[in-house]
């Protein structure tokens, strides 16, 4: 027998010894468990899908704490603080909320004495105003202009027909809760600090078809107010909508400036 023969007969019965024997009807010894598997991260929670042209409640409509139910709340008591006396109206998200934080003393300035009413909530779709058009946040006035600005916050999950539908339904709405009120319907505000931003290109396809809706001013007039924001190169400057997003104090006087002649005639006729 080879030196190199025996090594290998040596090293199997080492092998063999190093198990006991088993019994009969006894199992192997189980092979030790392979490592759990990696957890499979979650997927990104998808925006709830709703139609851009129909009523629904901003959360869980269930909860006793809605943000959204409880602005809504609010604006009814403001509504009948008002008794009826509403000169102008301002509807929208929370672009149109700001005229309370950045835009406050530019709003009291410019809209002080107009007896007006601002029912613009944060994070608001064309959905979210529908259902509060609908559930009493303009019954019993008649101002003489309402100054409507939506449709941004819709971008991440409709297209661009269905915010135009959205959009459309709420001059609906308005004109037939309202009929002796003008809409002053702005178009959609640009947003992104660059000029290729995709939303722009967006914007720019829907405002076009919101502009339609204009009917020479009798009971809509159209206006877009959007280059007044930008620079000569298409640029959102910081100095006016920090975010590129939300007007500061003096996007909100760029605003009231560039409507106060349009808004004028309206609220004369």
């Amino acid at each position: 027998m080879t030196r190199r023969l025996r090594a290998l007969l040596a090293s199997c019965l080492a092998a063999t010894l190093a198990f006991p024997a088993l019994s009969h009807g006894q199992s192997a010894p189980a092979a030790p468990a392979a490592p759990p598997a990696a957890k499979k991260a979650d997927a990104p929670r998808q925006q709830k899908k709703e139609p851009a042209d129909v009523g629904a409640v901003k959360g869980n409509p269930d909860d006793p704490n809605n943000g959204f139910l409880k602005r809504h709340e609010g604006f009814l008591k403001d509504l009948a603080a008002k008794n009826g006396k509403v000169g102008v109206l301002f509807v929208g998200d929370s672009i149109t909320d700001g005229w309370r934080g950045s835009g406050k003393q530019v709003f009291q300035k410019n809209y002080g004495d107009m007896d007006p009413l601002n029912i613009g909530i944060g994070g608001d779709r064309t959905q979210h105003v529908i259902w509060r058009l609908e559930h009493g946040e303009v019954d019993g006035i008649s101002p003489k202009a309402a100054v409507l600005m939506i449709g941004t916050n819709n971008l991440g999950s409709n297209t661009n027909e269905e915010i135009v539908a959205g959009v459309t339904r709420i001059v609906e709405i308005l004109h037939e809760k309202l009929p002796r009120t003008k809409v002053l319907l702005l178009a959609i505000f640009p947003r992104g600090a660059k000029a290729e931003d995709p939303n722009r290109a967006r914007i720019k396809t829907i405002n076009g078809q919101l502009a339609k809706l204009d009917d020479g001013g009798k009971t809509v007039k159209y206006l877009d107010i959007g280059p007044k924001f930008l620079a000569d190169d298409g640029t959102l400057p910081k100095d006016v909508m920090p975010d590129a997003l939300h007007p500061n104090e003096k996007g909100y006087e760029i605003w009231a400036e560039s409507i106060r002649p349009t808004l004028d005639e309206l609220m004369k006729s």
